[in-house]
């Protein structure tokens, strides 16, 4: 895509009357393209093109493929597709490691399972006890605090914690080529949300200084809370062990429908549980971009697909490929994976 398609979609945006204020995003992302790369960890490819081309288009005032500003909606997985997550999900390993914290005050766990298994670090055996262990860990370690203490708990973890083979604070692992597409994305207008199977209350606390997505953009799996007035008066939401809603496979349009209400025109994930929202992305009219995260670096972070049980790609793969959506091979379409590699 030529530079100038660029620069003439902010013309057309001076032509076409809008406010100021809104003008300052185009003008700086116009900048940055007629500075240089807008998105330089990424090599020159067919996806690189194609999501640069789709900017062009539905941002050049007048153009058939116009996107008005309100319609710039944008949806990303978390899970593999803005940070690592092997070997095993972040937000399992903060909900094992809470147990560990608890037990003190749970002789009983000893042997009790699942928390046997967890305090034992006996992954195959916890694995062997499938979904129910795992809600019932989950359910332990998210429940039974506001969501003032949560939030504190999870900050706390994710200043301290480091991950087993990296040795860095899990925030570190979140992938640069991504974060240079939130903030091109934000420059020409859009706004981007986090749509995850991940806790809702998990992502909120760090999303914003992390990725710059506020936690009202934040659309994840969610427990019940409970409204309480605390005997000094001051009331609390306090977080029960009961799922309110799962916000993976099918459910991630049900939630883009629910806490959004707009179609997005941008959706990238990684994993067969991101199919269903690339597929209602998909079937919006206009222009549209539908992509996928592929892990094909082991040196540098991990290479799966299809087999495995953390991020499967088997039945989206198969979409992708018959509908022509963008797939981002890790190793070769992106130059550098985190923002330490930079330095």
């Amino acid at each position: 895509m030529k530079r100038r398609s660029l620069l003439a979609g902010s013309a057309a945006g001076l032509a076409g009357g809008l406010a100021l204020p809104a003008l300052f995003p185009l003008v700086l992302a116009s900048s940055a393209f007629a500075q240089g790369d807008a998105l330089p960890s990424w090599n020159d490819g067919p996806s690189k093109r194609s999501i640069l081309d789709f900017i062009a288009r539905t941002t050049t005032g007048g153009g058939r493929d116009w996107v008005p500003v309100p319609e710039r909606i944008a949806c990303f997985d978390n899970d593999g597709t803005l940070w690592t997550e092997q070997p095993m999900y972040f937000q399992v390993v903060f909900a094992l490691d809470r147990i560990k914290a608890m037990a003190g005050r749970h002789p009983e766990w000893r042997t009790q399972e699942p928390f046997r298994s967890v305090l034992a670090d006996d992954h195959t055996a916890l694995a062997a006890l499938g979904e129910k262990g795992m809600l019932d860990v989950i359910a332990a370690s998210h429940s039974g605090l506001s969501t003032e203490q949560f939030r504190a708990i999870v900050l706390d973890w994710i200043a301290t914690a480091r991950h087993p083979r990296f040795k860095r604070p899990y925030t570190d692992l979140v992938y640069q080529p991504m974060l240079e597409l939130l903030a091109l994305l934000r420059a020409y207008q859009f706004k981007t949300f986090i749509v995850s199977g991940g806790g809702l209350e998990f992502m909120r606390p760090w999303t914003e200084r992390v990725y710059g997505i506020p936690p009202e953009q934040v659309v994840g799996s969610s427990g019940v809370t409970k409204f309480v007035m605390k005997p000094d008066g001051v009331p609390v939401l306090m977080k029960e062990a009961k799922v309110e809603f799962i916000d993976d496979g099918p459910g991630k349009p049900v939630g883009i429908n629910h806490f959004i209400g707009r179609r997005p025109v941008f959706a990238f994930g990684n994993s067969d549980g991101d199919q269903q929202m690339l597929e209602w992305t998909a079937a919006g009219a206009g222009a549209r971009v539908m992509g996928l995260v592929q892990h094909t670096h082991a040196v540098r972070e991990y290479a799966y697909d299809p087999e495995s049980p953390v991020g499967r790609l088997d039945k989206a793969w198969d979409e992708a490929v018959r509908r022509k959506w963008a797939v981002v091979d890790m190793k070769n379409d992106w130059k550098v994976i985190y923002p330490f590699e930079l330095k």
